[in-house]
């Protein structure tokens, strides 16, 4: 007969009801090269192209996050995206929570894991909750940079 450990971890398992702050869609302000975005979705989805009605399209903040989306797979996309897309959802969220209320929030998140649990199959960025796979690529940016956060004051 085995011996059965139960570990409990403090987990946030997807950005819904309580954590939806934690989406990309949340508002808030993101610049990025001297433009202003609405959200960090938009300001990501703006890098993609180097078209300027694109671009426009992302920032104009009439236009929903999920709209911006779903429009993005009719663009041509950067030669040198898959390279530079890391560096620029980094920067988007080192912006987003260095803003209040959610510097506030995430901080208060302590060491919990922070996993971007999705239904649409998205294994990069997040966890796909229908199979639990992923690499969690976004939740382990937002826990780096609530580490970075709770050593440093506000930039």
């Amino acid at each position: 007969m085995g011996v059965w450990l139960l570990i409990s971890i403090n987990m946030i398992s997807e950005f819904q009801n309580e954590y939806r702050w934690l989406s990309n869609f949340a508002p808030v302000k993101i610049v990025l090269d001297e433009i202003e975005y609405p959200s960090v979705e938009q300001a990501y989805m703006s890098a993609k192209s180097d078209d300027a009605a694109w671009k426009e399209f992302c920032a104009t903040s009439n236009t929903e996050p999920k709209e911006v989306k779903k429009m993005s797979v009719l663009i041509t996309i950067k030669p040198d995206w898959e390279l530079m897309k890391l560096q620029v959802m980094k920067s988007c969220l080192v912006q987003k929570f260095n803003t209040e209320p959610y510097r506030t929030k995430l901080l208060l998140t302590g060491d919990e894991y922070i996993q971007e649990g999705n239904r649409w199959g998205d294994i990069y960025w997040g966890v796909c909750l229908n199979t639990n796979m992923g690499e969690n690529t976004l939740g382990k940016l937002i826990m780096e940079i609530c580490k970075t956060l709770g050593s440093s004051p506000i930039i």
